[in-house]
């Protein structure tokens, strides 16, 4: 959805998921053209590194800022050349091929292992440690970065979704905080139903079937996984045992607390509704799971609804604990043929610096890339962010598969969900379905 590219004024942003297709094997750090990722140069006097990032993402300021450091370190110019979300993956990948690459490409982060099975994108594994700068990066961004255990990109930025919820039906439902433990989230929406009984097509918690952000977080939570990997053979493990126990739990979820038609329907799309502007906006329901900039959307939508009027908090799961998020961002990469990799690890380097991160990039409305910064972000952020914060702290990724895109694009993952929701499928049949196409994609059959 295009309103999810765009930054809402004083809220935080979300990055697009891009939807890519590879096949191959990755570069080394030995491609570097004139340089190797042996550790950044600082000696650029009269070249210029080439980024690309894309449109809505990085303000000009942030990049400014990125590269004034650099130029100021080493000597070289930068060039930003912004890029276009439409037809990017065929852009990108024929960028990495050409002899005369970009040097620094923004990436969707789970994205990444696509464009290192090409060989596009130069191993920066030896120089991790000193790319990460002491700090533990989000493994929602670093696991998608890691493939085959090897590193191909640095983490840039990322979001995350929270519950959003309508504080003045929770007050007429005689609640006053926001639940804390999944016990109490569900007793509250007990509330809110009974209270709220006689409204039509009314859920307390808006949940469509085919939202497989939502779907995937009780699967970790329970601590099941999509698919793992065992050396060079992928697995997909939504009929565990754990996972079908996340998959039986999002089941009762949903089909307690959204409306019945919500089980085979997606937030938005033709023919969809859209779980902002057509639900939440229009009081049909008290609760959805979103990202920041929806708060902007939901107010904008219905301008009667104040921000002030909107509440946030992390998703608490049956563990114990807030369910796992998948962080939606962007990494760094550098190209493998590029003939300036010594100093576009620089760049990156900078670009992920807690001084780049704490001032510009939670400045700009995002969430930094290490737990560290994180916590102190949380720590000073308003109550209505101070949820995504939180939820960040806690993330999981997709698998690090070159073929991952095609699973996200080919709406098999949406659609598993929705048998799960509606009924359509026990979850032990859509799972064992599921997994078979898991493991015939994410192997390359």
């Amino acid at each position: 959805m295009r309103k999810s590219r765009i930054l809402t004024a004083g809220a935080l942003g979300i990055a697009a998921t891009l939807a890519l297709t590879a096949c191959g094997g990755g570069g080394s750090s030995s491609a570097g053209g004139n340089g190797d990722a042996s550790g950044g140069s600082t000696d650029g006097a009269g070249k210029t590194l080439v980024v690309w990032n894309m449109t809505g993402d990085l303000t000009d300021a942030t990049m400014k800022a990125i590269d004034d450091e650099f130029t100021k370190q080493t000597g070289a110019e930068v060039k930003v050349q912004t890029q276009q979300w439409d037809n990017i993956a065929t852009k990108v990948t024929t960028a990495l091929a050409t002899d005369d690459p970009p040097d620094v490409i923004e990436l969707g982060n789970t994205d990444v292992g696509s464009f290192a099975a090409t060989g596009g994108l130069l191993d920066l594994t030896d120089q991790r440690s000193t790319l990460q700068q002491g700090g533990t990066w989000l493994d929602g961004l670093a696991g998608p970065a890691t493939v085959d255990g090897k590193l191909y990109a640095v983490p840039a930025f990322a979001a995350t979704r929270t519950v959003i919820y309508r504080k003045s039906m929770w007050s007429r439902a005689g609640i006053d905080r926001a639940p804390t433990t999944y016990d109490e989230l569900t007793a509250d929406l007990d509330k809110v139903e009974a209270t709220f009984s006689t409204t039509k097509d009314f859920a307390p918690f808006y949940l469509p079937g085919k939202y497989w952000y939502d779907g995937v977080q009780w699967v970790w939570d329970a601590g099941g996984e999509i698919a793992t990997q065992d050396g060079d053979t992928w697995k997909g493990g939504l009929s565990g045992s754990a996972a079908q126990q996340g998959l039986a739990d999002f089941k009762t979820f949903q089909n307690t607390y959204s409306t019945k038609a919500s089980a085979t329907l997606d937030t938005t799309g033709t023919g969809q509704p859209d779980q902002d502007k057509d639900i939440f906006a229009q009081g049909k329901t008290s609760a959805i799971l979103g990202n920041a900039w929806e708060i902007g959307a939901i107010t904008s939508d219905n301008p009667k609804i104040k921000s002030s009027d909107l509440g946030t908090f992390p998703f608490p799961g049956t563990s114990g604990h807030n369910q796992p998020v998948m962080l939606a961002g962007s990494d760094w990469g550098i190209a493998a043929k590029s003939q300036n990799a010594s100093l576009a690890e620089t760049w990156v380097q900078i670009a992920a610096s807690k001084e780049i991160q704490m001032n510009q990039i939670v400045g700009q409305g995002w969430i930094p890339i290490t737990e560290e910064w994180v916590k102190q972000a949380e720590a000073t952020a308003d109550p209505q962010q101070k949820a995504f914060f939180t939820a960040a702290q806690n993330s999981a990724s997709t698998p690090a598969a070159a073929s991952w895109a095609t699973i996200e694009g080919d709406g098999a993952v949406q659609q598993f969900f929705s048998d799960v929701a509606s009924g359509a499928k026990s979850p032990a049949d859509a799972a064992k379905g599921f997994d078979d196409h898991l493991d015939s994609v994410l192997n390359g059959s």
